[in-house]
């Protein structure tokens, strides 16, 4: 016993010391259909049943909020099954009103929805379910982390360590948040140690397990003792099955199973106590008193009383609609003991019928409402009525049609029970014992006045009434005297107290942005710095690309006519045009006649280098060609080149004792043979046409080489031995097999005079020209396919045009910010005006010439920022293009609703990038709304406003380019090189490569129901896989000739298949699969797609101690370069270590055992050497006179250290099988560069020691610098191996060879994975990209393949600061008619509300509720003008509600209280209030809260507090009352909003679509008087009002979602509120990380990590931008207070310069 004791504990500490560093994010990632998961359907029920506005007894209630919970998730795209073991029944012995619901619960779910509910499981331990979950596999499990009974939670822990041992990650329901496009969970990954646990204790963990099982079938005994004395299980399951039998014969058409339930259950209670109870004995009417262990204590006559109520609660609740019970009254009163006993004994009755399995067998039950069986409020109000009032002389009628319903009911429970008679169903009450204890307040009223005055302060402004002007007509508004009205203040009490301005302008994020350079400063070292940045950027920009850098000269724009018209032999040049023609013809000459030279001097070396090693040579070859501008040497080069080829080819085939040839020098040969066909046809002679046909007959291709060159000629080659010579093959085969990459891709041949550097494609050109039209697109094509060339042709189009047009570019991260910034300055150089640049940059963190620049770089946030300020209209006016990368950010998690913002404030054009958005043309007809919009505001602007050139109008020389309203959609979909996908699996310590074809991925069932994905690519071989398994399965197939590669129509004697042609063939080969499967032939499609699967079953236990060994694999293999996506912070430094440490290990494992002893021993020969050579100089310098022996001596010191540091380094090098740098692509100069700038940074050393075995690591908490080394040297291909999150597949230039997935992750979804898998494949380098997967479970990388890209979809775009901001803008613009027009731009056309008018009404009735709001607080007057504090307000808008909260503490005179210095006119504060005022922020600023179980963990802590102290008292209250003020307003907002419910969706259950409508019983008085509450239910579900909830339960805190209207689309979760403290749906209080005080307490990042449990990269981030906030608030403060020597302004910056000042010694 003590042994399992233990067990259970260590157990539960287990999952204990997991949940600090759980990960808090999102479930269902950007999947049309989510990973498959399960639910634990014990936790889904007892998390619903805490719900604090359900009441006991209630189950319609709890099923709508188990079916709300349900269909959000499904809406998410949800792809889930839920499973009830067997076990778990036994946690509910004791409380069997829930073992009933849930058995109710599972047949509701299993009859009236189409979800899966797995019930077929004894438990977690069994085979058969680990026999499921390796079947199925989940990707994660949500489960409850504490149960009901420490029996449940025990329950709970065990199928947690299961699933984690079985590889199953575990999400919580406890915390768990949602949003209109998310759910957001604590996720808990399963870790190799989990396994090991399990592994370890696995026979202890079955014994306990067994003997808890054991101990719960004793209390099942004991609980039911109590009850039915001496009544076994058997007995009673017996019973029900008896009663259950006689009701069939009783109603052999059957009925429904509400009338069934209560039926029976009544019938069964009666009998029960009739048979076995002692009350047969007695007389009519009496009780008697028995041994307590007996049970209830009440008489026959009282229990039948008990069941005519149950019957009469039934026929009420059958005959009235939901509308009509939702007024019923709330009974307060408790019922008496007894009747508690008994309603125990009738939930068991409930139960033994519900869960005979004989109830839907042969019986036509309808099941529809197994949801509303039972509602023991209404049986309580009934009760109370025949108690309290019908007793006082209050009589009511029943009404015909109810009286009619119970009348049958009680007549068929006698008829079922038959033994003794049940009575007459009237009177109902015969007994006199009152049920119900006496109260004094037994009925529930709903306090209306707590609830102010239903109507909207009166307002107007032009954006107002553009905006709302519609509604409000229809809306109440309040009269002037109201005393809501009357009593809005402005803040002149506080400004004049304490001399500060509230109204004052503040400096705007640009302002405090930190400067890189200040530009006016000319400080030598400043500019010395500034002179190095340059030299940087340059050298960073010339590493991301090769192009030669650009002088860009302003100039005239010509037309797009001018580009595309064709030139007229008549037109006369001009002199300088016939001069640059012939200088450019001269030109070309001279290159040609140097590369004859050049040709001439190598070939007899390329020759000898073939004959040697053909791969070599050949490779010497092309990379001459490649070079090389004269057609007629590349014609000799690749003559000379197939020549040798023919000769190796010969020679291998002659070889003897070849078993297998090698098929490479054929390739070979072929590629010269295409090359020469496709390139230069027009310039063969006959020989070589001859020379061509002759290789291709040794190859055995006859009938191609007859096509090139009809000849009998056979000299050459005898036929005896022709097949000596032959591939083996045919050609088209050959080509498709071998030569996949390589075949030819289509590609124009002619120039466009606007792209110098290339041919471009015809989408491209399609690009071009919608900058020359000045138009706006959005361009969707995969990654490095080149439309991120449209963007730079725009800038230099935009920088030629003027010296003042600016050209705007949006990345949504930093990293890719610098990397644009330092392509733009590699690229182009132009003389400006002095104090213009180029290029700037503006990030949160610091800026650059933001605006004063032509080419600014920026974050989306940033840029709205600019938009946003009033005095920066002028300069947004100057913006010609916008260019927004990665644009399917607006469909991401944080920040997305910015891009919502800039895509529809901005009046010029745009460009829109994007390699992965399936729904392009919604977004485009979105986006040609707002352009819509644009061009009917610009067509109204006044004449003199529209007159002046506009943003987007290009002018020069008084030549104007007219903007174009039009936005078009480009669409590319073909990726250059092909991708492959392989699966890993370790076998006898090696690790496999096994090749994953696409097809593998699908079902004939998808095929059937989705057809191919749009995006599922065949590489030719694949093609040819596909084909021969098709022929492999159907021996018969009709079309197996007509598709076998020789016969296909599009390859049929071609010498050179391309790639359409292959994509040709593939499109065939998909279509007739698709054939198969809708023709029937689903058995032989099904085998196909079976075959092509790998089969990779391995899963390596811990993927990290197999890591290094899979990095080495990818050298050996020739698969390096490689990115390697992994999803943990913690992991990708580790995996990157790991690599490192196991080259470290082989170096060592190497060296001669003497070689640390040497290098030991000449370091200190160095050291002395050196203090030699330093008093030498010493000397010399005292000597006036040099001598020939002090100037000897000083050289031979010199030399005899130059030798010892040679010789060290020599010792110390690393051996180049010991790393994966490649030191021959970078000079010495240039690395040292890249590692100087990183000495001072955090992980400085660290990357160096990485980067020098060739192996970095890239996540966002790293430094720019930090993150420049890794692209730098990754891009040069030093670095060869790069770990890295999620965030550098958005856009930064890293192309690599293989793209490696290393870890499953909720964040692996399908739009990363198309992101991240796009960087495989270096174009101009690598053909073919290669995708691994590893230790990424197979179900997984099919999902992976077959799934879309979702769709974008808009989200809540507004919160109160926005709008504020917008206000702002409104009245303080420079031109005030354009800021309005901007901000009515931003309200009307959300993506979220695009097509969608309902939702458009939720968002302008928000939009009045925030009006209101900030009206009431003083930041802004009735007019819509910005007032108070409404400037710090808005500048603190990355945190709401805290920034209104904040302004609301300092209004309320707190900071001052609390800010008092040391002593009297000391400007010093003391460290407790230092902490204090950290307190107060890090409870505003650094909410981050942790699981609430964890407040049980008795870990010790060794630097940090971790749980976070709630605020000071005074500062506590004023936020309760801040809270109050907010929750009424809101709760009055929803009451005027309630009226846009659809009440008849809100009286059906959401996911079963179960309806309770219908006429209300009007006949009957007694339902009118039991349900006659019509007041104070306005806002509340009808579902909820079920619970007694009223509308001024809403005033409460932490108001639960599903108690309000559901289909308002309103919840609180947009209400400014801030609570002090969050509880989850168990009622438990979520306690705050205090990292923010932890760390200004001891300033250790060490301690955040271990104590407070956040990733060390995380940790750094979270406290930068606590820092930035500090500051920020202190700025502002500063700006705002005249008084210099105001204590609050001078206690935050002492704060914001402490916290600082201890961060950057991080």
């Amino acid at each position: 016993m003590e042994q399992s004791v233990v067990l259970l504990e260590e157990i539960s500490q287990l999952i204990l010391n997991k949940m600090p560093s759980a990960d808090y994010s999102s479930l269902l990632n950007d999947f049309v259909e989510s990973e498959f998961f399960l639910m634990d359907g014990d936790s889904l029920l007892i998390t619903c049943i805490c719900e604090k506005s359900l009441k006991p007894g209630q189950s319609l209630h709890f099923f709508y909020l188990v079916e709300c919970y349900l269909l959000d998730l499904i809406n998410k795209g949800g792809h889930f099954a839920i499973v009830f073991f067997k076990d778990a029944e036994c946690a509910y012995y004791s409380s069997p009103e829930l073992l009933s619901l849930r058995t109710a619960l599972i047949l509701h779910l299993q009859h009236n929805t189409t979800i899966d509910v797995w019930t077929e499981f004894s438990g977690c331990l069994s085979r058969e379910w680990e026999t499921c979950l390796e079947e199925s596999c989940p990707y994660f499990l949500i489960v409850a982390d504490e149960g009901l009974s420490p029996l449940q939670t025990q329950l709970f822990n065990f199928l947690i360590l299961h699933s984690w041992a079985r590889r199953v990650n575990i999400v919580l329901f406890s915390g768990q948040a949602s949003n209109i496009l998310r759910v957001y969970a604590y996720f808990m990954p399963s870790l190799s140690a989990d396994g090991k646990f399990f592994k370890t204790n696995k026979m202890q963990i079955k014994t306990v397990y067994k003997s808890l099982f054991q101990q719960s079938e004793q209390n099942r005994i004991s609980t039911l003792a109590p009850l039915f004395r001496d009544l076994k299980w058997d007995t009673l399951v017996e019973k029900a099955s008896a009663f259950i039998s006689l009701l069939k014969k009783i109603w052999p058409d059957g009925s429904d199973v509400q009338c069934m339930l209560c039926i029976t259950s009544c019938s069964l209670l009666l009998q029960i106590n009739y048979d076995f109870l002692p009350t047969k004995k007695q007389k009519k009417g009496t009780s008697i008193k028995t041994n307590k262990q007996q049970g209830s204590c009440l008489g026959l006559e009282e229990i039948k009383d008990f069941c005519k109520l149950h019957c009469l609660t039934m026929a009420i609740l059958r005959h009235s609609p939901l509308s009509q019970r939702a007024r019923s009254r709330f009974i307060t009163a408790p019922w008496i003991k007894d009747i508690q006993i008994l309603f125990k004994m009738k939930k068991w009755c409930d139960y033994f019928i519900l869960s005979n399995k004989s109830i839907f067998r042969f019986w036509e039950l309808n099941s529809v409402y197994l949801s509303d069986l039972t509602d023991d409020l209404l049986l309580k109000n009934i009760a109370f009525y025949y108690e309290k009032e019908n007793a006082k002389g209050l009589h009511l009628d029943l009404g015909k049609t109810i009286k009619k319903d119970y009348e049958y009911l009680w007549d068929t429970v006698s008829k079922l029970v038959g033994t003794f008679n049940v009575g007459k169903p009237f009177p109902l009450r015969t007994s006199k014992l009152h049920f119900l204890k006496t109260k004094r307040s037994p009925i529930k009223e709903s306090s209306q006045w707590k609830i102010p005055n239903l109507g909207f302060i009166p307002m107007t402004s032009k954006v107002i009434d553009a905006f709302v002007g519609d509604l409000l007509k229809d809306l109440p508004f309040l009269k002037s005297d109201d005393p809501i009205v009357t009593s809005l203040v402005k803040q002149k009490e506080f400004d004049e107290l304490v001399h500060w301005h509230s109204h004052r302008p503040l400096s705007d994020d640009y302002d405090r942005t930190k400067a890189n350079f200040n530009e006016k400063l000319r400080d030598p070292h400043a500019l010395r710095a500034l002179q190095k940045y340059h030299i940087f950027q340059r050298f960073y920009g010339n590493s991301l690309e090769s192009v030669p850098s650009k002088l860009i000269v302003t100039q005239v724009v010509k037309s797009k006519k001018d580009f595309h018209a064709p030139k007229s032999k008549k037109t006369h040049e001009t002199k300088a045009e016939l001069i640059a023609r012939e200088n450019k013809k001269r030109l070309l000459a001279k290159e040609e006649q140097k590369d004859e030279q050049k040709w001439n001097a190598l070939s007899v070396s390329i020759e000898e280098e073939m004959k040697k090693d053909l791969n070599s040579g050949i490779r010497t070859l092309e990379h001459f060609l490649k070079s090389c501008k004269s057609t007629f040497v590349k014609v000799q080069g690749e003559m000379v080149g197939l020549l040798a080829c023919l000769k190796a080819w010969k020679e291998h085939c002659r070889a003897k004792g070849i078993i297998r040839k090698d098929l490479s020098i054929a390739v070979q040969m072929m590629k010269r043979i295409q090359s020469l066909i496709d390139k230069y046809s027009e310039f063969l002679d006959e020989a070589d046409w001859k020379f061509i046909a002759k290789c291709l007959k040794y190859m055995r291709f006859d009938e191609l080489a007859i096509s090139l060159y009809p000849t009998q000629d056979t000299d050459d080659i005898k036929k005896q031995k022709k097949s000596k010579y032959s591939v083996g093959t045919g050609p088209a085969r050959f080509q498709l097999q071998y030569m996949g990459h390589y075949l030819v891709r289509e590609e124009r041949k002619d120039p466009d005079p606007r792209v110098q550097d290339f041919i471009p494609d015809t989408w491209q050109r399609e690009l071009l020209d919608v900058v020359d039209n000045c138009e706006s697109a959005v361009i969707v094509a995969p990654t490095s396919s080149g439309k991120t060339y449209a963007s730079y042709y725009c800038m230099e189009r935009v920088l030629k045009e003027s010296d003042e047009g600016v050209v705007v570019y949006v990345a949504p991260t930093k990293a890719l910010v610098n990397q644009v910034a330092a392509t733009v300055q590699h690229r182009y150089t132009k003389n400006l005006p002095s104090g213009e640049v180029l290029c700037g940059i503006f990030t949160r963190e610091y800026r650059h010439d933001a605006l004063n620049c032509q080419v600014l770089v920026t974050v989306p946030a940033c840029l709205e920022i600019l938009l946003l300020a009033p005095h920066r209209q002028q300069w947004v006016k100057k913006i010609k293009y916008v260019i927004f990368d990665e644009v399917h950010c607006l469909g991401g998690e944080i920040g997305a609703e910015i891009w919502e913002h800039l895509l529809v404030m901005i009046r010029c054009p745009f460009l829109a990038l994007s390699a992965t958005i399936s729904n392009p043309e919604h977004l485009v007809e979105w986006l040609q709304s707002a352009k819509h919009y644009w061009k009917k505001v610009d067509s109204m602007m006044k004449p003199s406003i529209a007159s002046e050139p506009k943003a987007g109008c290009h002018a020069k020389n008084n030549l104007q380019v007219k903007q174009s309203y039009k936005v078009r959609l480009v669409l590319y979909e073909e990726r250059y090189n092909d991708l492959e996908k392989y699966i890993c699996s370790v076998k006898d310590d090696d690790i496999c490569f096994d090749h994953y074809h696409p097809c593998a991925a699908l079902t004939t069932d998808h095929i059937e129901k989705y057809g191919f994905p749009s995006d599922l690519a065949l590489s030719p071989r694949e093609s040819l896989q596909l084909y021969d398994t098709m022929c492999l399965i159907w021996k018969e197939w009709p079309q197996a000739q007509t598709l076998c590669p020789e016969n296909f129509i599009h390859f049929k004697n071609k010498v050179v298949i391309k790639k359409l042609d292959a994509r040709k063939y593939e499109e065939s080969l998909k279509a007739e699969l698709t054939n198969w499967v809708k023709n029937g032939n689903i058995k032989e499609a099904t085998m196909v797609l079976k075959h092509l699967n790998p089969h990779s079953n391995f899963r390596s236990e811990n993927m990290l101690e197999k890591f290094p060994l899979l990095v080495r694999k990818l050298h050996e293999t020739n698969q390096l370069p490689a990115l390697i996506f992994i999803f943990s912070l913690k992991k990708v430094e580790k995996c990157a270590k790991s690599v490192g440490e196991s080259l470290e290990k082989q170096q060592e494992e190497k060296r001669p055992p003497k070689a640390d002893k040497e290098a030991h021993v000449m370091a200190s020969k160095l050291r002395k050497c050196k203090k030699s050579m330093e008093k030498q100089q010493i000397k010399e310098g005292k000597k006036q006179k040099k001598t020939r022996k002090l100037d000897q001596s000083i050289k031979n010191l010199e030399a005899e250290y130059d030798h010892l540091l040679r010789s060290l380094e020599k010792n110390l090098e690393i051996p180049q099988d010991c790393t994966y740098a490649d030191y021959k692509v970078i000079d010495y100069e240039s690395l040292q560069m890249v590692f100087e700038r990183v000495k001072n940074e955090r992980k400085g050393d660290q990357l160096k020691a990485l980067a020098e075995r060739g192996v970095g690591y890239h996540y966002s908490a790293m430094s720019a610098k930090e993150k420049q080394l890794v692209e730098i040297l990754f891009r040069k291909g030093f670095i060869r191996v790069v770990t890295a999150t999620g965030t550098l597949a958005l856009g930064i230039n890293m192309p690599c060879k293989s793209v490696v997935f290393a870890q499953n992750s909720i964040y692996l979804d399908a739009l990363n994975y198309r992101q991240m898998s796009g960087r495989a494949g270096r174009r101009g380098q690598d053909l073919l990209g290669n995708v691994y997967f590893f230790d990424i479970p197979q179900s997984k990388v099919e999902k992976l393949i077959k799934s879309k890209v979702p769709e974008l979809r808009g989200q809540f775009p507004f919160n109160i600061t926005l709008i504020l901001r917008l206000l702002l803008l409104a009245s303080k613009a420079d031109d005030q008619e354009d800021g309005q027009a901007k901000v009515l731009s931003v309200l009307k056309h959300s993506l979220l509300s695009f097509k969608q008018p309902r939702i458009l009404e939720i968002l302008k009735l928000y939009f009045l509720f925030s009006l209101q709001f900030l009206v009431k607080e003083g930041y802004i007057d009735r007019d819509g003008n910005p007032t108070g504090f409404a400037g710090l307000v808005s500048h603190l808008h990355y945190h709401e509600p805290s920034n209104l909260v904040f302004v609301s503490f300092l209004v309320n005179g707190l900071f001052h209280k609390l800010c008092q210095p040391t002593r009297k006119g000391s400007k010093h504060f003391s460290e407790e209030t230092m902490r204090k005022l950290m307190l107060v922020l890090a409870n505003l600023f650094g909410r981050r809260y942790l699981p609430a179980k964890l407040e049980d963990n008795k870990t010790k802590f060794y630097q940090s507090k971790v749980f976070l102290e709630e605020l000071p008292k005074d500062f506590k209250e004023a936020l309760e009352d801040y809270n109050r003020k907010v929750t009424k307003d809101f709760t009055s907002f929803l009451l005027i909003v309630s009226r846009l419910a659809d009440m008849k969706q809100e009286c059906e259950l959401p996911l079963s679509k179960t309806e309770f409508t219908g006429p209300e019983c009007n006949d009957s008085p007694l339902v009118a008087h039991l349900m006659n509450c019509t007041k104070g239910r306005v806002a509340i579900s009808p579902f909820g009002a079920l619970s007694g909830n009223f509308d001024d339960d809403l005033l409460y805190p932490e108001v639960p979602t599903h108690i309000i209207l559901r289909t308002i689309g309103i919840s609180y979760a947009q209400a400014p509120v801030l609570w002090p403290q969050r509880f989850d749906i168990q009622g438990r209080t979520m306690p705050l990380n205090a990292y923010a005080l932890d760390f200004y307490k001891h300033g250790s990042l060490v301690g955040l990590v271990q104590d407070n449990s956040i990733n060390e990269g995380e940790a750094y981030q979270l406290l930068k931008d606590f820092a930035l906030t500090i500051k920020s608030i202190s700025v502002s403060l500063r700006e705002l207070c005249e008084n210099e020597d105001d204590n609050v302004v001078l206690a935050f910056e002492q704060l914001s310069k402490t916290f600082l000042e201890k961060f950057k010694k991080v």
